[in-house]
């Protein structure tokens, strides 16, 4: 394959300042988006856009400790998806569901409406695939996408026949279980009460130091929202749908991929299959974090997240993602 010359790139940026009390405290502003309430923060005045979309049952303060940092060379957004977090939590009827192709269209309309032009954008877990549904979706808002620890959706109807008998069984039975609110209701006010999330998260973190009452709050806080109930029960009875490798093949921007190696839930093994497409210009393997490593070790993030969107930023030939000579596509970090 023919090598193409690269115009050099400018100086990097200066070394990232650690992230003080200061800019932690970031205002939560509202976008209105088809008449329903949409919480994100901003902070950043230059460079690229970024944008940063958080995982299940989550929100944007699962990107604390990595906004501020990144704001320092990136005009930087963390959003609440759609029935999540500060955003509104409409109960799913008429045109209102929770699926990707929603969370897609909220995000090309949020690069619109709010950012002003296209973005990088980052996900974790389900953000991954809600980011890579927006990039096949509205491919002139995204610049690239970086994926960490993407869901691999192991318990979607075209992938249960290679599940362990119990969960290929087990899943289906417990999703009719949900169609029963009342039933929902309650399996949902188990599930979300403070040390039932702390064991699920010390059982999904690789770095179990990160797991705080800070985070159990924030994530336990809009549990407590009028319409959480619903949001839960749609996305848990959401079976169809894209599959990453659905969308990977149809990317028409690069992709770099982190993987916390010690994530109990989207196994690393399967998930370097997913570096085969050749949107994907790196896969690293992240061995100290689990399902969310941006939490768990965001220094190590930041820096490889800021790394890379600089080098696409000013590479005019970064979107020639095919040309996979020109990257070394799988790499570990130790």
């Amino acid at each position: 394959m023919t090598s193409r010359s690269r115009s050099p790139l400018p100086p990097p940026p200066p070394p990232l300042p650690p992230p003080t009390l200061a800019t932690q405290a970031l205002k939560t502003q509202t976008w209105l988006w088809r008449g329903l309430p949409i919480a994100y923060q901003a902070q950043g005045e230059t460079g690229p856009a970024l944008v940063l979309v958080h995982g299940f049952g989550a929100s944007l303060g699962h990107w604390r400790k990595n906004l501020p940092v990144l704001a320092a060379t990136c005009r930087v957004y963390a959003i609440d998806l759609l029935g999540f977090g500060g955003s509104a939590k409409p109960k799913p009827q008429g045109e209102v569901s929770y699926t990707f192709e929603t969370w897609a269209a909220q995000l090309a309309d949020f690069c619109q409406q709010v950012v002003g032009g296209p973005a990088f954008f980052v996900g974790n877990s389900i953000g991954c695939v809600a980011v890579m549904q927006t990039a096949v979706s509205a491919p002139a808002w995204v610049r690239g996408v970086v994926l960490l620890n993407c869901s691999l959706r192991l318990l979607h109807d075209r992938k249960r026949a290679n599940l362990p008998w119990v969960q290929r069984w087990g899943a289906p039975l417990l999703q009719r279980l949900f169609t029963s609110r009342w039933l929902g209701q309650l399996f949902f006010r188990q599930f979300a009460r403070p040390a039932t999330v702390r064991k699920i998260l010390r059982q999904a973190y690789g770095n179990t130091d990160a797991v705080t009452d800070e985070l159990v709050e924030l994530l336990m806080a809009p549990a407590q929202d009028p319409g959480a109930v619903d949001v839960f029960l749609a996305f848990t009875r959401y079976s169809q749908g894209p599959l990453p490798e659905d969308l990977l093949p149809l990317l028409t921007c690069p992709a770099l991929i982190l993987w916390g190696a010690q994530d109990p839930w989207e196994p690393i093994a399967l998930g370097r299959q997913l570096a085969e497409f050749p949107a994907v210009q790196q896969f690293i393997e992240l061995p100290d974090a689990g399902h969310c490593p941006q939490d768990e070790i965001p220094e190590v993030v930041n820096a490889l997240i800021q790394d890379w969107v600089h080098t696409q930023a000013h590479d005019p030939s970064s979107g020639d993602h095919k040309s996979r000579s020109q990257v070394d596509h799988k790499s570990d970090l130790g």
